[in-house]
């Protein structure tokens, strides 16, 4: 694979309940709908990179459960390679989605399972699936040793590489060398930086910070502003690109990230590829759901113009 992307991560199944607001404690609320799909963010990813046209392998955990069918049913129709253990002494990951059935908000509680065991010796093993990739993406949904293996093997063999700092959570800097692009959202973003970030102008404050951590790029998205490219030589704000009504947000930071790896994989120019993965969360955006809502290549081009 000369020009895929190999992405670590978790699968979890998701569990998306629409209702006007979430209940309280101790209170039941009749909801407006019910949706059981594929997520967890890497996968999430890995659905959009596929759909994006790109080869991809994809490094995790399963447990041999029901959830774990789906997740290798859910690969297998996107054409994506499994570098995958599972085991029977825990289960495949859950999330819960609460979805505001107005705005298309949501709030999100996700188990892990199996893949929250992910370990630096499950990357090891994918090592081939890494080194001959074009581009490596992880997160932090898995554990952060199990991360920062996967950025120090692709980093020596020269493949680029994305961190999406998802979940925040705190990082031993020598992360950030390792990483061509990080890529949080706002509130990631000033978690890692403990900088505001609500605006174009903090957010080129806190890519400051990214950089001087030793990152080569920030990447920073900003929901409906749309996404800051940073480099210590360019600064550019991407536009949001609307592609319809606002259905469902949950899935836009990973339609988003995926969609950029393949554009990058398949050779576009680095501020080319973030309008791609822009173009991509937008359309994203107005379906429900995570990985069924992200978009093919033709989709994501044909909003490009």
């Amino acid at each position: 694979m000369t020009s895929g992307v190999a992405i670590l991560g978790i699968f979890v199944a998701d569990l998306a309940f629409r209702a006007s607001r979430p209940p309280a404690i101790g209170e039941t609320l009749i909801g407006s709908g019910f949706a059981m799909g594929p997520g967890g963010k890497g996968s999430n990813q890995a659905v959009a990179a596929a759909r994006a046209g790109a080869p991809v392998s994809f490094i995790s955990r399963l447990g041999k459960d029901a959830f774990g069918d789906i997740a290798l049913a859910a690969w297998a129709k996107e054409g994506i390679t499994p570098r995958v253990v599972q085991t029977a002494d825990a289960p495949t990951g859950a999330a819960y989605i609460f979805v505001n059935d107005r705005t298309g908000e949501n709030a999100i509680i996700v188990v892990p399972g199996a893949a929250g065991n992910i370990s630096a010796a499950d990357v090891e093993a994918a090592v081939d699936a890494i080194t001959s990739a074009k581009v490596f993406v992880t997160q932090l949904e898995q554990p952060i040793a199990a991360a920062r293996r996967g950025l120090e093997i692709a980093h020596k063999a020269g493949v680029t590489t994305l961190f999406n700092p998802a979940p925040a959570a705190p990082l031993d800097e020598a992360i950030y060398p390792l990483c061509d692009y990080v890529i949080p959202n706002e509130s990631e973003a000033a978690g890692l930086t403990g900088l505001p970030v609500t605006t174009a102008d903090e957010a080129r404050k806190a890519g400051d910070a990214l950089l001087a951590k030793g990152a080569r790029t920030a990447l920073i998205t900003l929901g409906d502003k749309g996404a800051l490219f940073h480099t210590k030589s360019r600064s550019e704000l991407i536009p949001p690109f609307k592609a319809g009504p606002v259905v469902e947000t949950a899935g836009a930071g990973d339609a988003f990230v995926g969609a950029f790896a393949a554009a990058l994989a398949r050779g576009l120019e680095p501020l080319a590829a973030a309008r791609y993965g822009s173009a991509a969360a937008g359309i994203s955006v107005t379906r429900p759901g995570t990985a069924p809502a992200m978009p093919t290549r033709a989709e994501t081009e044909a909003l490009l113009g």
